[in-house]
């Protein structure tokens, strides 16, 4: 199919890079990164050139979050996903309870189930449905996800907590866009590679006094081996100074930096509107096409950062996607590898024009219907 199909020139988006990550970089931070010369890169980053671009990442995202003073924020090297090991390793004293909804909600339980010494339990629902948070007494720890990047379902409703256990939110494909009041939250951690259009690489953990304590006291038992490189005691020490364990990318901290000051200026409800503006446009668009329907069918769990939109199977949504990358029109907009639906999954973060959703849209709508 499509192969004889022509794309309009009106309908070619501005930029094709529509992927639930890594997200697009916009072109003038890339050359705002060049015009730094030889004053950044190839910098250690135990230098004051680099530990001031660290210190207003963190400045920014405290800003931006709005958190209690007494909240730290602590980064290192290795992506989100090498926090699911260290978290088991190291924050879990006994038991954590995992609410699962995805691919990686899920390998976040596996990750925590291969730890010998404590207990992991899954609660699981079918991919692609929405999932209640719950607390549980017999948990020290509870795991949930703000927005499962392989199937576009949505957390927006944590439970409350006692003292002694840890409400832990994997936000890596949402943190800064799906609405989270922190305050609520003891570990908050991504990667900058989603919203807030950076590298991977670099994960980022939000705690609250409640988390670094017991992530210090873990550390600080002999008896549990953690290596070096998961160690939250180096992390936190290296953070609270403005730096990581070892060597970063500094390119990662710069386009971080640059999107979180765009970011500060719209304001975390005023990216969030926005986000619901381009969810909307999106999910509107699948409900009034006879060939597209939303996968997820429950309103309030649609994600607003990445939307999953089933298509009909008379149309092979792998060869429009052929056509549109060999175009260099749209890229990487296919379903996530390992569900296996004839479906887009279209990112909607913060440095995606509504316009240039717009023009995807009708470009998509205009090849099917070429071919019905």
């Amino acid at each position: 199919m499509f192969e004889n199909y022509k794309i309009p020139k009106e309908l070619i988006p501005s930029d094709p890079r529509f992927g639930s990550g890594p997200s697009l970089i916009p072109t003038d931070v890339m050359k705002a990164l060049g015009e730094t010369g030889v004053h950044l890169l190839g910098t250690s980053h135990r230098k004051p050139a680099v530990k001031n671009l660290v210190k207003e990442v963190q400045d920014g995202l405290r800003k931006y979050f709005q958190l209690p003073e007494d909240y730290s924020i602590v980064l290192g090297n290795g992506g989100a996903t090498f926090l699911f090991d260290s978290i088991g390793l190291g924050m879990v004293e006994k038991k954590s309870v995992h609410f699962t909804c995805g691919e990686f909600s899920s390998k976040w339980y596996k990750a925590h189930n291969r730890v010998p010494w404590i207990e992991a339990e899954n609660v699981a629902v079918d991919f692609g449905k929405g999932i209640k948070v719950e607390n549980r007494s017999d948990a020290d720890m509870i795991c949930c996800t703000l927005n499962e990047t392989s199937t576009g379902v949505i957390v927006t409703d944590f439970p409350e907590v006692d003292k002694n256990t840890i409400l832990a939110v994997d936000a890596t494909s949402g943190g800064g866009q799906v609405p989270c009041d922190l305050s609520k939250v003891d570990l908050f951690f991504f990667g900058p590679q989603k919203v807030f259009a950076s590298e991977g690489g670099l994960w980022i953990a939000i705690m609250s006094p409640k988390a670094r304590e017991r992530a210090l006291k873990i550390a600080a038992d002999d008896s549990r081996y953690v290596p070096d490189i998961m160690n939250w005691k180096t992390a936190i020490d290296n953070s609270d100074k403005n730096q990581t364990y070892n060597t970063p990318s500094i390119s990662t901290f710069f386009f971080f930096n640059e999107t979180l000051k765009r970011m500060n200026k719209m304001g975390y409800s005023g990216v969030q509107e926005e986000a619901q503006r381009r969810a909307d446009l999106v999910y509107g668009w699948a409900n009034e096409k006879t060939y597209l329907s939303p996968f997820i069918e429950e309103g309030q769990f649609r994600s607003t950062a990445v939307a999953t939109i089933d298509v009909d199977d008379k149309i092979n949504v792998g060869d429009l996607l052929k056509k549109l990358d060999s175009e260099k029109a749209v890229y990487n907009i296919d379903a996530y590898r390992k569900l296996g639906r004839n479906q887009f999954r279209i990112a909607l973060f913060f440095n995606i024009s509504y316009e240039d959703l717009e023009k995807l849209t009708k470009l998509l709508s205009h090849a099917i219907e070429s071919e019905l």
